[in-house]
């Protein structure tokens, strides 16, 4: 709903909270060693089978350009660093 919605009012792009605090290269509840992407591009999250979100609104975020940044809704403020433009999450880009 949120991809839908970013694109139809022409958001500049989609904050979407989680559980984790971003992309990781594996599950990071399921292998220590996986690292957390600060950036990465849609083609990258395809190619290495990331799941980000659902694909139908992974695909419609691609399509129109819109990025996506996925940071931990758990972390006490994650989000302020987020609207600051600090280092924070992981920004999905094209």
């Amino acid at each position: 709903a949120a991809a839908l919605r970013g694109s139809e009012i022409g958001a500049e792009i989609v904050l979407k909270a989680t559980k984790v605090d971003g992309v990781y290269s594996m599950d990071p509840q399921k292998d220590p060693n996986a690292t957390r992407y600060s950036t990465i591009s849609f083609d990258e999250v395809i190619a290495k089978r990331l799941q980000v979100m659902d694909a139908t609104a992974f695909a419609l975020c691609r399509d129109q350009k819109l990025p996506i940044k996925v940071f931990s809704i758990n972390k006490p403020g994650a989000l302020l660093s987020v609207i600051l433009g600090e280092d924070e999450g992981t920004l999905v880009h094209v």
